[in-house]
């Protein structure tokens, strides 16, 4: 990948927020969740997350994860996400972005 300025970086909003809701998304391609996420100032956002291989729903609400919330509202079958949720190739599944320190919603990463 090419370098980037900071300047870039700091283009792409990345702030925290905790997981309120958590339901099935039979419509998905791959298995999938669709999320609601408490973003703080910025309001509760909904977000699809391709987890279910490695988490389940219980585990999931209340866990704070790192989410863009600057990308366009992106349509998924018939589910709008309106924020990406952040994580890593895992193996088998994705692995959430995750703060191991309780942030206050809606914290922007930097």
């Amino acid at each position: 990948m090419a370098e980037i300025s900071y300047n870039d970086f700091l283009r792409v909003e990345l702030r925290v927020g905790t997981i309120l809701e958590v339901e099935e998304f039979p419509e998905a391609h791959k298995p999938a969740y669709k999320l609601k996420i408490d973003l703080g100032e910025l309001g509760v956002k909904r977000s699809s997350a391709q987890i279910k291989n490695v988490y389940s729903k219980e585990e999931l609400i209340g866990k704070q994860v790192v989410c863009v919330t600057n990308f366009p509202p992106k349509q998924i079958g018939p589910f709008l996400s309106e924020v990406l949720t952040t994580g890593f190739d895992g193996g088998k599944g994705v692995i959430l972005t995750a703060v191991d320190q309780e942030v206050q919603n809606g914290k922007r990463l930097y």
